[in-house]
């Protein structure tokens, strides 16, 4: 009887260590494939804000040529248009944050909160 309770301590502490440890590992390493994603679509808006400037939230013709997919919404970022310059890229992955997001004026993935939230207007409501 202590063996098998010596055994699920053990295991209990070994999964709350690894949770713990994989929480405060770096975005680089916890988060890599979703910034990977967001590098790949960060490099389509900048070259397209150089000859249009930038998109506007709806513009759904051209954010799928960025490389947003239709209908995968929490597994891509959301883009948001904050004024003619500047943008954000947010995992939305919830009803409240911290998200994984990235600002073009501030150039870093971060875990953080967008600067604004329209809901109305932001979110990808795209049915075909």
């Amino acid at each position: 009887m202590k063996r098998i309770a010596l055994v699920i301590l053990t295991l209990f502490i070994l999964v709350v260590g690894g949770y713990f440890i994989w929480w405060n590992l770096p975005l680089s390493i916890n988060r890599s494939s979703d910034i990977k994603l967001g590098e790949q679509i960060i490099q389509n808006i900048e070259s397209y804000q150089k000859r249009n400037g930038l998109p506007d939230n709806n513009d759904w013709e051209t954010l799928r040529k960025f490389g947003f997919r239709e209908k995968i919404s929490s597994l891509q970022p959301e883009y948001r248009k904050l004024n003619e310059t500047e943008f954000e890229l947010v995992y939305d992955e919830g009803f409240d944050g911290p998200y994984l997001m990235w600002n073009s004026a501030e150039r870093n993935w971060k875990i953080g909160y967008p600067k604004f939230d329209k809901p109305t207007e932001t979110r990808r409501h795209f049915v075909q």
